[in-house]
């Protein structure tokens, strides 16, 4: 079968267990040796060969025993119970990366992930705003996770972190935020006051469509 045209904009976040900043932006090890967390994104506005993808809520818990490059990977998605039968098939196409360049996104997590658990279809009540650095995300008796600013330690005033990639292969640009974490599923996990960021983001077949400044055009932080 011929490769699919494709298309996700939306809203991303992701939470771990490193510090804030997540040094493995900058090429260093996990803060705590290992790699633990959830990612997510809704869709604003997508496609799949024809198939609707706007408003699709995508969320993974996952584990990495060290940095995520050295593979063994664990992952489990949660998806929307609401979703059709062609939009299950059409994220899930997107995800395993499938005819998708070596070094973008989905292809890349296809080789680190070695343990993928069973998908979970369930209430997905998710909300992320970019600029306000804040997000929630609650899958009943599975997830909830929590994003807010940084607080300066004396002042208490938002402290902003921005973390810029000009070769990025999830996002180019990402604000900073202050994250907690609890999992249940296959994927276990309790975090507090850790490494959480969140981006618009657009990715298609070839990875993410546009540059930096580009990105900056059309999904401007300020």
């Amino acid at each position: 079968m011929a490769a699919r045209d494709w298309s996700i904009e939306g809203r991303y976040v992701e939470y771990c267990s490193c510090d804030f900043g997540c040094p493995c932006e900058s090429m260093g090890e996990p803060t705590h040796g290992q790699c633990t967390g959830a990612v997510g994104f809704i869709v604003d506005k997508g496609h799949c060969a024809g198939v609707s993808l706007d408003g699709m809520k995508v969320v993974a818990t996952f584990y990495f025993p060290r940095a995520i490059h050295h593979g063994e990977g664990h992952l489990q998605p949660i998806l929307e119970d609401t979703i059709t039968d062609e939009q299950k098939e059409a994220i899930f196409y997107i995800l395993s990366g499938e005819d998708q360049p070596v070094g973008t996104m989905f292809q890349i997590f296809s080789v680190i992930v070695e343990h993928f658990h069973d998908p979970v279809l369930a209430r997905i009540d998710f909300d992320v705003d970019v600029k306000k650095r804040k997000a929630r995300i609650e899958v009943p008796d599975l997830l909830r996770t929590r994003s807010e600013p940084i607080r300066n330690p004396v002042t208490d005033k938002e402290h902003r972190i921005l973390t810029v990639l000009p070769d990025g292969w999830v996002f180019h640009e990402a604000e900073g935020a202050a994250g907690s974490a609890k999992s249940m599923g296959a994927v276990k996990f309790d975090l507090s006051g850790r490494h959480s960021s969140m981006a618009y983001v657009a990715w298609g077949p070839n990875g993410l469509k546009y540059d930096l400044d580009e990105s900056r055009r059309r999904f401007p932080l300020t």
